[in-house]
């Protein structure tokens, strides 16, 4: 039995600590604020309850997992899991509107037809056909396995297949998912539904690799999922399934350095200066703060971790309006509505840096849960706005003044998907980056995105293993990278490596 020393109580953190407590460990969790659950945290208020992190969980079969290698409870034991029907109602910018099936590709296809026309749902089809082969060939290194050392296969190979072209006889590949949407689609409405599973990262599609098209395709084929509750209960069903296993939380604990002794990991530091040994420590937390903590980059020059690392938490964040409504929800209403941006260039230069955000109004998610836990009665109603903006002070909504302004811009697009909105807010909560970055810990308050393959390699994450032996990095800046599913692999996968050793090749 070793001693494990946690850093971070982030989802994919704690999905290690459960599997590496089962298997025998004795796992103790820092964590340096007063809760658990990384990102996936809750804000309450007069009877309102709202998820400030993610609002929908795509491939629970993730979680699942985890329970049934954890416990004999399953994860429906714990958490009440309902699929989300349509996955999505979608509000293009010139006021078409269309509600695509959960987990259905007839239906997807039908609804497009007869929303779009033209043909637009058989385009859609195929491309998820030729999406679905970027998943096979990525599935198994991308978010099943550690990431191979010779990861610049990964960087280098385009997974995405190239479309024929019958007129020329000849075929032609798509570099970046624009190229997709512009050469397959052949209508903007299709082109900014595929962009949308992009632009929810913050990632701008005339950059982003084509292998991206696997974001869509998993929530095609696998449907979303909401919890009852918010998924701020499944971060509490895995907690309390580490408790459980007697995983030991040490709360309000901030680590400061990896301990080292005879060149490999051997414990933790807090800031109260107390030292914790252990045999191996694993690191829920940012590349730029792993470099800190261990005292220099625990990645080798070349790795995919020391690009990172130099180049700091780089990303988007979310700029997130939590609404209290008055009235009831009515009864067609959709769980999630995106509304697209009106000025897609616009949209995608403000990504780039290149666009004044008061000039902009970006992609909006507008998420509307019917859930009686999250409202004080059935004559109100819980909305959470979210869109993804670049961090940093050098924009509009850094001072007060700008949040409000981006606040209304959002607002007003939200109004497509919530009838009579700006009479029925009683009170609105605005969070920006700065929000992320005091519960996440990192310092720039962007959110990772899911690991992907192609485009050189810059949206790789940093592999599991580090160049300091009994040093292991988790989480959605680790490998397989964001989003619920990748913590929860990133945690298998890390546990499998301490307990197998470094031959560990994921699950089978």
């Amino acid at each position: 039995m070793a001693r494990i020393a946690v850093i971070g109580a982030g989802m994919g953190a704690m999905a290690a600590a459960a599997r590496l407590a089962v298997a025998g460990h004795r796992v103790t969790v820092y964590e340096r604020t007063d809760t658990y659950g990384g990102g996936v945290r809750r804000f309450t208020r007069e009877g309102f309850s709202f998820d400030t992190g993610p609002g929908l969980l795509p491939l629970p079969a993730v979680w699942r997992d985890l329970f049934v290698k954890t416990g004999k409870e399953p994860l429906e034991e714990c958490v009440e899991l309902t699929q989300v029907d349509p996955a999505a109602r979608h509000v293009f910018a010139d006021g078409t509107r269309v509600s695509l099936p959960n987990a259905s590709r007839a239906g997807v296809v039908a609804a497009l037809d007869a929303a779009l026309g033209g043909g637009a749902g058989t385009r859609w089809g195929d491309f998820l056909v030729r999406a679905r082969e970027a998943w096979d060939r990525t599935r198994r290194p991308l978010l099943e396995e550690p990431l191979w050392a010779d990861w610049r296969v990964l960087a280098e190979r385009e997974p995405y297949p190239a479309v024929p072209r019958r007129r020329r006889l000849r075929t032609r590949t798509a570099s970046t998912l624009a190229e997709v949407g512009a050469l397959e689609l052949a209508d903007p409405r299709l082109a900014a539904l595929l962009e949308s599973h992009a632009l929810a990262w913050g990632l701008d599609p005339r950059t982003t690799p084509a292998s991206a098209a696997v974001l869509p395709y998993m929530e095609h084929a696998f449907g979303l999922w909401y919890v009852r509750g918010g998924l701020r209960e499944l971060a509490r069903a895995v907690y309390e399934r580490c408790l459980a296993r007697r995983v030991e939380f040490v709360f309000g604990a901030e680590v400061t350095a990896v301990v080292e002794k005879d060149g490999r990991a051997a414990g933790v530091e807090t800031a109260d200066g107390t030292v914790a040994e252990a045999e191996h420590v694993v690191a829920g937390v940012d590349p730029v703060r792993l470099a800190g903590l261990a005292g220099r980059p625990p990645w080798a020059e070349g790795e995919v971790g020391a690009d990172v690392a130099a180049a700091g938490a780089a990303g988007a964040g979310r700029f997130t309006v939590l609404l209290a409504l008055r009235g009831a929800r009515e009864a067609d209403a959709a769980h999630r509505t995106v509304v697209h941006s009106p000025d897609r260039p616009a949209e995608l230069d403000l990504l780039a840096g290149r666009t004044p955000s008061a000039a902009v109004r970006p992609t909006v998610t507008v998420l509307r849960p019917d859930d009686a836990a999250l409202r004080p009665d059935g004559g109100h109603e819980s909305v959470v706005v979210s869109a993804a903006v670049p961090v940093g002070d050098g924009h509009g909504w850094a001072s007060e003044e700008g949040r409000e302004r981006l606040a209304d811009r959002v607002l007003a697009a939200a109004e497509a998907a919530v009838p009579g909105l700006r009479e029925r807010v009683l009170w609105r909560e605005v969070r920006t980056s700065a929000d992320t970055a005091a519960e996440t810990g990192v310092g720039s308050g962007a959110v990772p995105w899911p690991a992907l393959a192609a485009g050189d390699g810059r949206f790789l994450r940093p592999g599991n293993t580090t160049g300091r032996p009994g040093l292991f990095a988790v989480g959605g800046w680790a490998q397989p990278g964001g989003g619920l599913p990748h913590a929860g692999m990133s945690g298998a996968l890390v546990a499998g490596l301490i307990v197998e050793g470094p031959h560990f090749r994921g699950s089978q």
